[in-house]
């Protein structure tokens, strides 16, 4: 049988107006007209599918009807109907969530119930009651996402100061201009635990048989990880060094970062730092700012460092790094500082390798300005009104 022009939109049409069995025992009864090679033509030339031909020729052929229950099917997935719908939860769960403190899990609990969310999705995303999906449904989409609802008691701060809610509120305000407004990065900055290098047990567990010490002998060598974070990039740059952690050795992993990147970003004016408030970095470390004045003058930035409250740095996003590096070394021997280093290179985080460097520079603790050199700096910094510790913007000298 020749398939003229004719004939064809004849056959498609028929086939389009018929449904379920009546249009596959259809399509079956044309490819039998058609001869040998029928399945092929049909294919080819009417844009049949072979799987449902052969569907129908089984149904002509048994003359038994196959029908389609689509009722048993279940209802879309939520984020069919709402396709924005997982992005706005981990917008308003994530800056809500820390990292489990003794980094031997690397899930993420939250201070937010499943109803709460709803409700931040309703009042900050502008979604209608009636058409998101259950409290339950929305936890069911948290733990899909990775985060946990439920509390934890290790995961509870310890203590909460009365400025505690208003540095969340203004840390999340600022993070959310600077995540919105391309001229501004994001970067979240933080050092972990010092790191003992030897034939140590550190817990874990691994297939491989493994001999430790047992006991707190001396380790060979000591050496502390500092992480720079790109949240919005899932970017990660690991500085290691053997020396103290100070302040210069900070702002010099910030120096060398901003140098290997300044050029990916022609158009950020403004660095957001996102720290917890340690003795090296706090806003009153008078060299710290001594060399974040440096650091501004030179590239010609805007800094503003926005703090965790105390007791709550664990929400800061450069700590689920470390559940990341503690899982991938987990249960092996961290006997050479090119091990250490090694295993630093091999972990991901989002798929993507962190940026390894080790500094080797030698850092002298004790190194800070006198009351009057800091009172003439202090001039040039513009600190939050009653969050003065913790909200703090420095802004270069024109040259």
């Amino acid at each position: 049988m020749e398939l003229t022009k004719e004939v064809k939109t004849l056959f498609i049409e028929t086939a389009q107006t018929l449904k379920g069995s009546d249009r596959r025992m259809f399509m079956a009864r044309v490819v039998k007209l058609l001869g040998k090679g029928g399945q092929r033509q049909a294919e080819a030339k009417l844009g049949w599918d072979r799987g449902t031909i052969r569907k129908g020729q089984r149904e002509l052929e048994s003359r038994f009807r196959c029908y389609d229950n689509f009722s048993t099917r279940g209802r879309k997935r939520a984020e069919e109907r709402l396709p924005d719908l997982l992005d706005d939860i981990k917008v308003i769960v994530d800056e809500q969530s820390q990292t489990d403190p003794s980094f031997k899990t690397t899930r993420l609990y939250t201070r937010l119930s499943a109803a709460e969310v709803r409700q931040q999705l309703i009042e900050q995303k502008d979604y209608a009651e009636a058409e998101l999906p259950t409290a339950e449904t929305i936890r069911q989409k948290l733990n899909q996402l990775g985060y946990y609802p439920g509390r934890v008691q290790k995961s509870q701060p310890l203590k909460k100061i009365p400025e505690t809610d208003a540095i969340f509120e203004q840390l999340h305000q600022v993070n959310r201009m600077a995540d919105a407004d391309e001229t501004r990065l994001r970067i979240s900055m933080d050092a972990k635990a010092t790191v003992l290098i030897g034939l140590l047990s550190r817990g874990g567990q691994t297939r491989v048989i493994v001999k430790a010490l047992d006991h707190d002998f001396a380790p060979k060598q000591k050496i502390t990880p500092f992480g720079i974070f790109l949240p919005q990039f899932n970017e990660l740059y690991l500085y290691f060094t053997q020396s103290r952690l100070t302040s210069d050795f900070i702002v010099d992993c910030l120096c060398d970062f901003w140098l290997s990147v300044q050029e990916r970003f022609p158009q950020v004016k403004t660095l957001v730092l996102n720290q917890d408030n340690g003795p090296e970095n706090h806003s009153r470390r008078t060299q710290f700012i001594k060399r974040l004045l440096d650091f501004v003058d030179q590239f010609q930035l805007t800094v503003k460092l926005a703090y965790y409250p105390p007791y709550h740095s664990k929400y800061n996003p450069i700590e689920r790094v470390w559940a990341i590096l503690e899982k991938h070394w987990n249960g092996s021997l961290l006997d050479t500082l090119a091990t250490v280093l090694n295993f630093a290179r091999t972990m991901t985080w989002k798929g993507h390798h962190p940026v390894v460097k080790f500094v080797k520079k030698t850092y002298h603790t004790g190194v800070r300005l006198t009351q009057n050199a800091m009172a003439e700096l202090e001039k040039r910094l513009e600190r939050l009104p009653s969050l003065e510790k913790w909200f703090v913007t420095i802004l270069p000298v024109l040259s």
